[in-house]
C-alpha cells in the first residue's frame, strides 16, 4: 500500500510519492504528472503510489495494473484506461470525463464521493466497487459484473445497466433518472435496506 508520508507544508495531506508535498502544495504540478507519466511509460505494473490530487489529460492507461495505488481527488480527463487491472485502490472524489473504463478488471476498488460523466465501463469486472455518493451522468456499465458492489446514495442519471450481473449490488437511497436495468437481475439487487440480506 502506498505511503503516508505527511506533506512538509503541514496541510495534513500526504505527500505525493517521490516528492516532499502534495499536489496541492507541489511548485509544479504539471512536473510532478509528469514524472508519474514517465513511470507509466515504463512499466506495465504500478505499485503503491500516491497521485492524490493531480491532472492527467488524454492519457492512456489501458493495459497497466494498479495495486494498492491512491489517486483520490485527482482529475481524469479523455483518459482511456480499457483493459486496464485494478486492486485495492483509491479513486475517492476524482472527477472522471469522458474517460472509457471498458474491458477493465477491479476489485477492492473505491470511487466514493466521485464526478463520472460521459464514462463507459461496458464488459468490465466490477467487484466489490464503491460508487457510494457519486455523481455519475451520462454513463454506461452495459455487460459489466458488478458483484457485490456499491452505488449507496449516489446520484445516476442517464445510466444504463444494461444485461449486468447486480447481484448483491447495493442501490440503497441511490437517487436515479434515465436509468436502465433491462436483462439485468434485478431481483438479485439491493434497492431498499432489509432486502436480500
Amino acid at each position: 500500500m502506498f505511503s503516508l508520508i505527511p506533506c512538509v507544508a503541514g496541510c495534513g495531506q500526504a505527500a505525493l510519492s517521490g516528492a516532499k508535498t502534495c499536489a496541492l502544495h507541489s511548485m509544479n504540478q504539471e512536473l510532478e504528472t509528469l514524472r508519474f507519466l514517465q513511470i507509466f511509460q515504463q512499466q506495465r505494473t504500478i505499485k503503491d503510489l500516491n497521485l492524490a490530487g493531480l491532472t492527467f489529460e488524454a492519457v492512456d492507461f489501458s493495459q497497466k495494473r494498479f495495486f494498492g495505488c491512491n489517486f483520490s481527488h485527482a482529475r481524469f480527463i479523455r483518459c482511456i484506461f480499457s483493459g486496464v487491472f485494478v486492486r485495492m485502490s483509491f479513486f475517492d472524489f476524482v472527477e472522471c470525463l469522458e474517460c472509457d473504463f471498458s474491458h477493465s478488471d477491479m476489485q477492492f476498488v473505491s470511487f466514493g464521493g466521485s464526478h463520472i460523466q460521459d464514462c463507459t465501463f461496458e464488459g468490465s469486472e466490477l467487484v466489490h466497487v464503491n460508487f457510494g455518493g457519486s455523481r455519475i451522468t451520462d454513463c454506461t456499465f452495459n455487460n459489466s459484473n458488478l458483484y457485490n458492489s456499491r452505488f449507496v446514495n449516489a446520484n445516476l442519471r442517464s445510466v444504463d445497466f444494461i444485461d449486468c450481473n447486480i447481484k448483491k449490488t447495493f442501490f440503497v437511497r441511490a437517487m436515479q433518472e434515465g436509468v436502465s436495468f433491462r436483462s439485468s437481475n434485478t431481483a438479485e439487487a439491493v434497492f431498499e435496506l432489509g432486502e436480500g440480506l
